[in-house]
């Protein structure tokens, strides 16, 4: 039943997915394209007052490299020392602003001694010309405020899928030239663009998660202009883009996996360190999400008691896990619901309405993700898809599915790229994925550096969906600066585990 579904849904997309460019066209197509100018100057907002900004004008349609204009925000922090050239740096989601990202600092000293760092919000991101799909920001909370995303019943599906739709056609009324060039192959040509503008002969470029793409699609198009590309968290390039519910199955199992070492690692530690232990976490765990599925928990009495629902606490759960230092909240947090009336309600509330999430994001993440990736032009699937998931990957299935609905009405990008990807540059790409990865799971690493054919891939026996340590970091180093690799085979070992020092 589950092949027959996805067999079903990749018949459904291969019917209206749009034809590859050349990559020979695509190419020519950004070099015909002017160099921007880059009229660097103190930023202004608060934060990043230690930086340079710029904004760089590039081509909104390459298909017409001297028609209209699309600015592109960029950032910069000048080297400290003896400077090699420019590392050019890119966040995930899609729709991550990485000049935000930058209030949290760029590199390690070591690395920012010797590059000129540069960062950029990608097309269609915050200060490059923010996807809009609304009227107003009261309009786009309003909206997202009634759609039950993931939806839990057969009522709630109906309202998922006619709400999708509601938001491509506001999309399309309100962002309607830039919809259609959002893909990743523009963003790396911009990329290209940038590299042009600051004078590297070559690229020097890391990213992680959804950047780790853009530096694979830039490795496919511009190998012969790549100096080094380090890549985190690691997206497989052909399920992402031509067998997408593919992709989305091997995440789901991907978050149930680190979900069952969170329950591991939680009963080990024990009640003092780990708020949820206790006998079966997995079994409660389910208890707790089945009861939500038929309706809201309440935790806390009285005046200060809230309403937990389904759609609250599953990307909550999914969010949490990308960070093993967030683990023991997400503790606490289950253990409140759990105890319901005589849970914390503070604790509980801090999930409540996906608190901390800016709408924005989530219109530039399908915007971006819907001009990349094949999904079936069919809402009415997403019902069937989710039974076959559920089957297997309750709830964090449902997750990642219905975050795909709105591709289904989304309109075709003027240009896409699906491959090859063989990487043609003079030195291998270095990429590095923890084995307990929620989101991008090391077997998608290990089938990209096989795609990639010219990488290495080094291993961190840890948890979530960063890539820190010290380990790490001297790897980072030594290539980026040096373009010395690690040998075959290399692991490293993260600093700290999941609930030590609580």
């Amino acid at each position: 039943m589950i092949l027959k579904l996805l067999t079903i849904g990749a018949l459904a997309a291969s019917t209206v997915m749009p034809a590859a460019a050349t990559q020979n066209s695509l190419v020519a197509q950004a070099d015909a394209a002017p160099t921007p100018t880059l009229n660097w100057a103190r930023c202004t907002e608060e934060g990043l007052q230690q930086y340079e900004c710029a904004t760089a004008d590039v081509p909104l349609d390459y298909a017409k490299p001297h028609g209209a204009k699309l600015g592109v925000a960029v950032l910069r922090q000048r080297a400290t020392g003896d400077r090699i050239g420019t590392l050019f740096t890119a966040v995930g989601g899609p729709g991550g602003s990485g000049i935000d990202a930058a209030k949290d600092g760029l590199a390690s000293p070591e690395i920012a001694r010797r590059f000129d760092i540069v960062t950029f919000d990608q097309r269609g991101v915050v200060r490059s010309r923010q996807v809009q799909c609304f009227a107003t920001p009261e309009e786009q909370e309003r909206f997202w405020g009634t759609v039950p995303m993931p939806p839990a019943t057969p009522v709630q599906e109906k309202q998922t899928t006619k709400a999708t739709k509601a938001f491509t056609e506001g999309c399309a009324r309100h962002s309607a030239d830039l919809a259609k060039n959002l893909t990743t192959v523009d963003v790396v040509r911009d990329l290209d663009l940038l590299r042009r503008a600051v004078g590297d002969a070559k690229l020097t470029y890391t990213g992680g998660s959804y950047a780790s793409y853009i530096g694979e699609v830039y490795g496919a198009l511009f190998g012969d202009r790549v100096r080094a590309l380090q890549l985190n968290a690691m997206v497989d390039p052909v399920s992402y883009s031509t067998s997408t519910l593919n992709a989305l199955w091997e995440r789901a199992e991907a978050t149930a996996g680190v979900w069952a070492e969170f329950a591991r690692l939680c009963t080990e530690a024990g009640k003092s360190k780990c708020a949820f232990a206790g006998p079966d976490v997995n079994g409660r765990n389910a208890s707790l999400l089945a009861r939500l599925k038929n309706g809201p928990i309440t935790v806390g009495r009285g005046e200060a008691a809230v309403q937990v629902r389904y759609q609250d606490l599953v990307p909550a759960q999914v969010q949490m896990l990308y960070d093993p230092q967030g683990w023991p909240a997400l503790a606490a947090i289950l253990d409140a619901i759990e105890r319901g009336p005589d849970g914390d309600p503070r604790i509980a509330g801090a999930i409540l309405g996906g608190a901390g999430f800016r709408l924005d994001f989530l219109s530039s993440f399908i915007a971006i993700s819907c001009a990349d990736i094949t999904m079936p032009k069919a809402p009415g699937l997403w019902p069937l898809f989710a039974k076959a998931f559920d089957a297997n990957v309750p709830h964090y299935g449902r997750h990642w599915l219905y975050m795909t609905q709105p591709c289904a009405t989304w309109p075709e990008a003027k240009q896409r790229y699906t491959g090859p990807w063989r990487l043609r540059s003079d030195v291998p790409a270095l990429l590095i994925n923890n084995r307990f990865d929620p989101v991008t799971p090391l077997s998608m690493a290990v089938k990209a550096q096989r795609i990639m054919g010219n990488a290495r891939l080094v291993v961190v026996e840890g948890h979530g969906h960063s890539i820190v340590g010290a380990c790490t970091d001297r790897i980072r180093a030594d290539y980026l600066i040096g373009l010395r690799l690690p040998p075959e085979g290399s692991f490293c070992t993260p600093d700290r585990k999941p609930f030590d020092g609580v």
